[in-house]
């Protein structure tokens, strides 16, 4: 698609819906914390539209960062949108190819869309991602990089291949931290590393209570006793 196509809204007579269940609506409705997750990883630059095609007129039923494009709450669908999804449905994709449009205010967009079906296959929505490329280069790089605050807060993430890895990277990172705490007394430590583990939620993997107790050479029965006991610390204090 060519750079500078201008996305523009239709009339209303041009608009017609589709047949909605209550399925669909809570379906769309999922998709919320997606298109909030979406604009906060990739800033304020960047708009995120949820269209609902149920109703036309007012297909926009969420956005984030609509200041983008002016748009609000219950905006029409563009003919843009349309388009895309003109495409969508002839090639049975479920998304578009990246594609650069204007907006009405002349801002440069590079832009994806992308199908949500319902259970029969319909596209019932779509998501759109419009990425303000005319923004101050500094204010668009500024939100990629962590302020003071989030540096402070930020702890590491283990990416595994295996839920083994998964269990044993995470035992790891967390005997380095029971060890670096000058507080814990060497015949403690085990049972803050289980108690630590417990509350990253690393036993509600299938035999990980196992894979604990090898790794840290103890019983699964003295796991077993130090989870009780932190389950029964949170009882005593509700």
């Amino acid at each position: 698609m060519a750079v500078g196509i201008e996305e523009v809204l239709l009339p209303e007579e041009q608009l017609s819906g589709r047949a909605f269940t209550d399925e669909d609506r809570e379906l769309l409705r999922s998709y919320g914390g997606l298109i909030e997750g979406l604009a906060d990883l990739f800033g304020k630059h960047c708009e995120v539209v949820l269209h609902s095609l149920e109703n036309l007129h007012e297909s926009v039923i969420q956005i984030a960062n609509g200041f983008n494009t002016g748009r609000t709450l219950g905006a029409p669908i563009t003919d843009l949108a349309l388009r895309m999804l003109k495409d969508i449905e002839s090639t049975g994709q479920d998304h578009t190819q990246s594609y650069f449009a204007r907006s009405r205010t002349g801002a440069l967009m590079k832009s994806s869309t992308i199908a949500i079906r319902n259970r029969n296959k319909q596209v019932i929505g779509l998501i759109c991602i419009n990425l303000h490329i005319n923004a101050p280069f500094h204010e668009f790089v500024a939100e990629f990089f962590p302020t003071p605050q989030q540096v402070e807060r930020q702890s590491p993430e283990t990416f595994a291949n295996s839920v083994e890895e998964l269990v044993a990277q995470t035992v790891d990172n967390t005997i380095d931290e029971i060890n670096r705490d000058p507080s814990v007394a060497n015949n403690a430590k085990n049972r803050f590393i289980v108690t630590q583990l417990f509350e990253k939620g690393i036993f509600d993997i299938k035999d990980s209570i196992n894979l604990v107790a090898d790794k840290l050479n103890i019983s699964k029965h003295t796991v077993y006793l130090y989870i009780r006991q932190r389950k029964q610390g949170e009882e005593e204090s509700e």
